[in-house]
């Protein structure tokens, strides 16, 4: 606890009022508290913010003007005897007028023979205006961070899955900073050798010295139009390559963007094939020789349970397909043999559904410049053969009695009644195969609930299913 240097001799002599203007002076605020807890004067500068919300205090029990959790702190302050005076800062939160808390650091500094104490107190509501704006900053940088590691992870995602290769490379060192799967794959080397090396690289000796004045005139004009490389490994494949510069706050870079070159005619003549593959309704895939999805349809997805394509791509088709190590290693060594594979009984376990038995064709294209395999996978549903009606049922009889009408009754009143018939008939046949379950012979006809309750009471059929039951 701090002491006071100046000797007390030259304290004697001062004068009541000079020491409650010292107080005054030195502090925010400086109440005279009795024995009993009771506020019994206040001392505050009329031009203070605090004068209206204090002056009102005098006569007043001070535990009730401050709150719940400062109670604690004025006992202990009240427990302050002439002995152990002056004690130590307290923080207390007042309750004012406007229901706000007001935060006043409050020290004892006497008590005297009457039994009052002297206490003085400092308004820490600049501090906690403080306090609070810096909370506010740091809640506000937080939520900026989640935004950049929200955007960071966006591009790292489109970066990872984009099929066109992409290089950052330092403009001062010509160095290899970053770089896509994509572009490893077009290079033939994985994105570890990549990194860090220096660029051009992947490329015959006449395309690096092409591209090499690309990025000097890209450098000195600010732009470079797009050149054609052939690569090193085989130099009868050629890419269109384009860079730009990327300018960051620790320096400048080059984005390289690596593309294979082709007239287009294949993509256009394949362009309906694609299409239909995607929108069929049978589940299409499409992996790498070890099982990691490359592309998967619509119809592949909903079977699987799948949000997205983007979430299936990367994952070993063994997660839904088949018994867990037998099915798709029993699958992969019989494409790899025979190239096809017809009507494999099998099953697919979706994220959240139950097993569905399926049957599965594959093929193998393991000679693609990407090799690959291909899976279409249908559901294994059971052969349903309708029910031929015999000469003595009730659709011969009636067939019969129709066409006794011939000449008597006009032709649509013929098609009409026929048309009844045979509606009738078939919600007999669906009520007698689902054992009069009604809403499922509503699903089996195609039609809803409320159409079939308004056929069944048309044709008399309300009671059909109590009546079939034995």
């Amino acid at each position: 606890m701090a002491t006071s240097h100046i000797p007390e001799r030259y304290l004697e002599g001062v004068s009541p009022k000079l020491t409650a203007d010292l107080l005054a002076s030195s502090n925010d605020i400086s109440l005279v508290v009795d024995d009993e807890g009771v506020i019994r004067d206040v001392g505050i500068d009329a031009g203070s913010s605090l004068f209206e919300e204090f002056t009102g205090l005098i006569g007043k029990d001070w535990l009730d003007t401050v709150s719940k959790d400062s109670r604690n702190k004025i006992h202990d302050l009240l427990a302050v005897t002439a002995d152990t005076s002056p004690s130590k800062w307290r923080q207390i939160n007042h309750l004012s007028a406007s229901k706000d808390s007001i935060p006043v650091m409050y020290r004892v500094l006497t008590r005297d023979d009457d039994g009052h104490l002297i206490v003085v107190g400092r308004d820490l509501r600049d501090i906690s205006a403080l306090q609070q704006q810096l909370l506010d900053v740091q809640h506000s940088m937080e939520r900026d961070y989640a935004r950049l590691h929200q955007a960071e992870t966006r591009y790292r995602m489109l970066f990872t899955l984009a099929t066109e290769g992409i290089l950052i490379v330092n403009a001062d060192t010509r160095r290899v900073v970053e770089a896509n799967p994509a572009a490893g794959r077009l290079l033939e080397r994985s994105v570890g050798k990549l990194i860090g090396r220096a660029f051009p690289l992947g490329f015959d000796e006449p395309s690096q010295r092409v591209m090499d004045e690309h990025l000097a005139q890209l450098t000195a004009a600010g732009h470079a139009d797009e050149v054609r490389l052939q690569l090193e490994h085989d130099p009868e494949v050629s890419v269109k390559v384009r860079a730009t510069l990327l300018r960051r706050e620790d320096g400048v870079y080059f984005l390289v963007r690596i593309a294979t070159q082709g007239d287009g005619s294949a993509d256009v003549r394949f362009q309906p094939l694609i299409e239909v593959v995607k929108r069929s309704p049978d589940a299409f895939v499409v992996t790498d020789p070890d099982g990691v999805v490359l592309a998967a349809n619509k119809a592949f997805l909903e079977l699987a349970q799948v949000g997205s394509e983007v979430q299936a791509k990367g994952q070993s088709l063994e997660r839904w397909v088949g018994r867990s190590g037998v099915d798709f290693d029993l699958l992969r060594k019989n494409l790899t043999k025979r190239t096809q594979l017809r009507q494999f009984a099998t099953t697919v376990r979706p994220e959240y559904g139950d097993t569905i038995e399926v049957d599965l064709s594959g093929v193998a294209a393991l000679d693609a410049s990407q090799p690959c395999l291909g899976f279409v996978i249908r559901r294994n549903t059971k052969k349903i053969t309708p029910t031929i009606p015999k000469p003595d049922e009730p659709l011969a009889e009636s067939i019969r009695d129709m066409t006794e009408l011939i000449g008597r009754v006009p032709l649509k009143d013929l098609v009409r009644e026929t048309s009844d018939i045979i509606e009738r008939l078939c919600i007999e046949a669906a009520l007698r195969t689902t054992h009069g379950n009604r809403a499922s012979a509503a699903e089996l006809l195609g039609l809803s609930r409320q159409s079939l309750y308004v056929k069944l009471r048309r044709y008399g059929l309300s009671d059909f299913d109590s009546e079939s039951k034995p």
